[in-house]
């Protein structure tokens, strides 16, 4: 998930004096805070603020890991302990309690934040003090490869990348769905929302597509009504709408109103409770989303994460970033069990050497980038509920 890439140049310069000020143990691996009886991992998360919706799903789904690890003997023996700290949706703020869990309370990893902007902030304070970044859902590319091209090596994700998504609507819209001319929604001041439509637009016109119409809107529009008129009058047959719930319910409902009747799709942004609550379950029929995993795919190891998620969230069903948080415990636990270590060098050189390890969201094998290989999931919108449609192999 990306967002909010404008605030990190601010956040990203104050860093580096910040970090003058900090330990001088750059030279060496991190062994965080860590005793022989604990692995302390901070969560930096989006709690408050514009997206607090993804940072409260991931907590929710990382509360689970922590508690199952834990209870079956932790890591290696080790419990986890757990520091958390709210971000507040912000860069500078993930910058500043990043500066926190590494500087005071000497974590071994952090998990956060929720989206690419947010953890970006983070980059280069992971890489200074030489402690694991991994986030669950920041999916822009820049995530783990700097500008300069160089990957930052103690970051990693367990999200797939944008243009993996794009690219899965893409080909979903023009072999399964049968569609010929397709428009475009997006968000003009949100790179993930740029990212997304970039790769659908290259995917969707190589598989023979055309694109009758590209749009654009700007994060906290509320009225799309005339933009939509102009959409409609190109006659798509199908309209790719990458973005975030915030504005997507709105346009969802707004797009209906308006009599737009075809097939509306977006990726993981749109993946929040409170996406019904602004469209409304109606408008959302015949809607599609590139997703993470399905809690209707029948696989032992997701129905086992939805049973026990239900048991503790009075039966509400995981969303995708539920799921995401409950991986990204069990990815970050799997390698510090192969380094045999909390020693941060080691745990960086194990999550880069992780192969087919079995998630919730998919048998992962990182890549050179510290990206997940991994499957995608397309749902389809019934009646307000997600519906499993298929799996699309990376």
């Amino acid at each position: 998930m990306k967002k909010k890439f404008a605030k990190v140049i601010m956040a990203s310069t104050l860093v580096a004096g910040i970090l003058a000020g900090c330990s001088g143990a750059k030279e060496s691996s991190n062994t965080g805070g860590s005793d022989s009886k604990s692995v302390k991992i901070g969560i930096n998360l989006e709690l408050s603020g514009g997206v607090a919706s993804y940072g409260e799903s991931l907590e929710k789904g990382i509360d689970i890991a922590i508690e199952e690890i834990n209870k079956d003997g932790g890591i290696d023996g080790k419990k986890i302990e757990v520091v958390k700290v709210d971000n507040k949706s912000e860069a500078a703020e993930a910058t500043s309690t990043a500066i926190k869990l590494t500087s005071q309370d000497k974590v071994t990893a952090i998990i956060g934040a929720a989206t690419s902007g947010n953890t970006v902030a983070q980059a280069q304070i992971a890489n200074d003090t030489k402690t694991i970044l991994l986030t669950p859902s920041g999916t822009s590319p820049n995530v783990t490869v700097g500008e300069d091209g160089k990957v930052n090596d103690f970051v990693f994700r367990t999200s797939f990348i944008d243009p993996f998504q794009g690219t899965v609507a893409a080909n979903f819209a023009a072999k399964e769905l049968k569609v010929k001319k397709a428009a475009i929604f997006a968000d003009s001041a949100s790179d993930y929302a740029k990212g997304l439509a970039e790769s659908f637009k290259e995917t969707f016109e190589k598989a023979g597509g055309e694109i009758v119409a590209e749009e654009a809107y700007v994060g906290k529009d509320t009225d799309f009504r005339s933009t939509l008129t102009r959409i409609k009058g190109k006659n798509p047959e199908f309209i790719f709408i990458p973005g975030y719930y915030e504005e997507v319910g709105l346009i969802v409902k707004q797009a209906r109103e308006a009599g737009i009747t075809v097939p509306l799709m977006g990726a993981d942004g749109w993946d929040s409770p409170k996406l019904v609550e602004l469209a409304g379950a109606d408008a959302l029929n015949n809607t599609f989303i590139t997703n993470h995993y399905s809690s209707e795919d029948p696989d032992a190891k997701i129905q086992k994460f939805v049973t026990t998620f239900k048991e503790q969230n009075d039966g509400a069903l995981p969303n995708a970033f539920n799921a995401l948080g409950y991986d990204t415990v069990y990815l970050l636990a799997d390698a510090i069990k192969r380094a045999g270590s909390t020693d941060s060098v080691k745990i960086k050189d194990a999550l880069a050497e992780t192969k087919d390890l079995s998630l919730v969201t998919g048998i992962v094998t990182i890549d050179k980038k510290h990206n997940p290989i991994k499957s995608a999931t397309v749902l389809e919108y019934k009646d307000g509920k997600q519906v499993f449609n298929t799996k699309v192999n990376p």
